[in-house]
């Protein structure tokens, strides 16, 4: 989907109350897009990793206007299926395709400099 708004919009219909009781969680699954402007952004929260760390910051549950506890996992699983075809992916398949480069890996020398300027 476009914008988190239409994910809220989805929620309400699938779970009851107004779109308002869901947008603080779809805003944050779509916050990287803030940082990242294209559909990569979803490899941050946008998979099973993503789905429990909506859940800690957002609680287990939460009431809807209706007055129904809806699990917030179910909302973020909802909006990741949304965005992936019915799918919901694993950090390891998002990160399967991105290139090894020499940055992400410190050398030996490096961690060996770091770790004497820091000895006591």
């Amino acid at each position: 989907m476009a914008h988190s708004f239409h994910h809220a919009q989805s929620s309400a219909k699938r779970f009851g109350g107004e779109p308002q009781d869901y947008q603080a969680i779809h805003d944050f699954m779509d916050s990287s897009k803030s940082t990242y402007a294209d559909f990569r952004h979803r490899a941050i929260l946008h998979s099973t990793f993503g789905i429990f760390i909506t859940e800690q910051v957002f609680g287990v549950t939460i009431t809807n206007s209706d007055g129904k506890k809806i699990p917030v996992r179910i909302i973020a699983e909802q909006h990741v299926r949304e965005d992936h075809n019915g799918k919901i992916p694993t950090v390891e398949e998002w990160l399967h395709g991105i290139p090894m480069e020499a940055w992400m890996n410190p050398s030996p020398a490096f961690q060996r400099a770091l770790m004497e300027s820091i000895a006591e």
